[in-house]
């Protein structure tokens, strides 16, 4: 598999996006999310080329959205990656990111607007860029979200996503978010 250099994506970025406003923002969270993902290299048996790539393209489907239904940016990217001719293993960084990972069951239960399916990681990458993608928030302003937060967050899916959270933790530990946060200027929370 080829996997695509930095400027391929940030081109794809670029020509996906709505508008200028709309890239800047998805852009530079999908660089600082790699950014997160590459503090948990050492000691990694990853492709770590394979989660770059995927770490820049994991929020591509952002810019189809059309309604308020967030939860869809995933499986839109996935499509979106899909349709221009990208493997599925760059494909599946969009439609399996979102929170600790989407079960066919969470589709049912809370009446998702997404296809009926399991949106879960299944390799080591894939599960990094999920796991470095908690760690940065788009919001207005975008911050870095803490360990800490990010469980507070998630446990209103329920015990089962604090758990997984709590389980992500204990294996790749909290990144180091000050430094970024003061290269960027946005608070750590």
């Amino acid at each position: 598999m080829e996997i695509p250099r930095d400027a391929e994506i940030r081109a794809l970025h670029r020509a996906s996006a709505p508008s200028r406003e709309a890239f800047e923002v998805v852009w530079e969270h999908c660089r600082l999310v790699c950014s997160v993902a590459s503090q948990f290299f050492a000691g990694l048996d990853v492709d770590t080329d394979l989660v770059r790539a995927g770490a820049l393209l994991h929020d591509i489907g952002v810019y189809r959205l059309e309604s308020s239904a967030y939860v869809r940016h995933g499986v839109l990217g996935h499509e979106l990656l899909d349709s221009l001719g990208f493997p599925v293993e760059l494909c599946r960084f969009c439609s399996c990111h979102t929170g600790v990972g989407i079960t066919r069951d969470d589709v049912v239960r809370q009446g998702l607007p997404i296809p009926v399916a399991d949106y879960l990681p299944r390799t080591p990458e894939e599960e990094l860029v999920m796991y470095a993608d908690k760690f940065h928030s788009k919001r207005t302003p975008p911050v870095f979200v803490s360990g800490n937060t990010y469980a507070a967050e998630v446990a209103r899916f329920g015990a089962a996503k604090v758990q997984r959270f709590d389980e992500l933790r204990e294996r790749y530990g909290d990144p180091s978010l000050d430094e970024l946060g003061q290269a960027t200027g946005y608070a750590v929370i």
